[in-house]
């Protein structure tokens, strides 16, 4: 069975955050969960597929998926190594005003119409600086409710949610890819591997990736790989260790791609959530 770990980091009359870790045993579809209320849910590590109907969703670092009230859903893990998640839920009246319009079901309670979008490094890094923050009581409360509306504002926002035209075989075609990459985060994979996985040529497997998630696949690996940083920068005092493991050919590479990123280098993000 799969076990979940839950922290309440933040509960105030505008908004709520757990941060859920899950050991990702289940590798079928779970039993059906179904929410009392709309959840934006930020995975921040590992892997998971939610199933909703017929449509299935990769749950990883680059996503928001939003979990809609009374909307059922199911789980699976077809990637091992479980996966860790940050949930917010936000007054009811204040998402409604948080999200564009056209982006929400017509309906009395606040529902998505997508199950997910993708989000930008800003986005990325605010929900690391959010977690880590509020783990190690570093930020007030006030500031954390505030940095809150500011990731979903941004996570919601015109550029973060813009979609593109795709059909359902590219976006599955897609999905798989990506599930290949999160089987080695840090492997250096070719082209042609990536492509073999997926069963098409490399020239389809660039095209098709890049019209579904508006990025090149090698970028969006990289986007992965950094996210994964984020998270473990409260673990590592050798940051060129940590750039290794990840698969960056050397500390200047792996500080480069984090401040091209997110602005700031690894040591200063380090700093700016008291880590170090």
């Amino acid at each position: 069975m799969t076990e979940l770990a839950i922290q309440d980091l933040l509960d105030t009359q505008t908004v709520a955050i757990r941060d859920i870790v899950c050991d990702g045993k289940c590798r079928h579809k779970s039993a059906e969960e179904c929410p009392s209320s709309t959840y934006l849910v930020f995975p921040y590590r590992g892997v998971y597929l939610r199933h909703l109907g017929s449509e299935d969703a990769v749950a990883e670092a680059n996503q928001v998926l939003f979990f809609n009230q009374a909307e059922g859903y199911r789980i699976s893990h077809p990637v091992q190594g479980g996966d860790a998640c940050l949930s917010i839920s936000v007054r009811e009246e204040l998402l409604r005003e948080l999200a564009p319009k056209e982006h929400l079901h017509d309906n009395t309670a606040v529902m998505f119409r997508k199950q997910r979008w993708q989000i930008d490094p800003r986005a990325q890094v605010l929900v690391a600086l959010l977690r880590h923050s509020l783990l190690n009581n570093s930020i007030e409360m006030l500031e954390a409710e505030t940095l809150t509306l500011t990731l979903i504002r941004r996570a919601l926002g015109e550029r973060a949610s813009r979609a593109t035209r795709t059909t359902y075989g590219r976006q599955k075609l897609v999905d798989r890819a990506k599930l290949v990459l999160s089987t080695e985060l840090s492997r250096r994979w070719t082209l042609a591997e990536i492509a073999a996985e997926v069963g098409v040529s490399p020239v389809y497997l660039t095209q098709a990736f890049a019209q579904v998630e508006g990025v090149p696949l090698y970028r969006y690996q990289l986007r992965l790989r950094l996210a994964r940083a984020l998270d473990l920068l409260g673990s590592y005092d050798d940051l060129s260790a940590l750039g290794l493991e990840l698969g960056f050919s050397s500390h200047s590479h792996f500080t480069a791609a984090f401040r091209q990123a997110y602005g700031r280098t690894p040591a200063q993000f380090q700093r700016s959530a008291n880590l170090r």
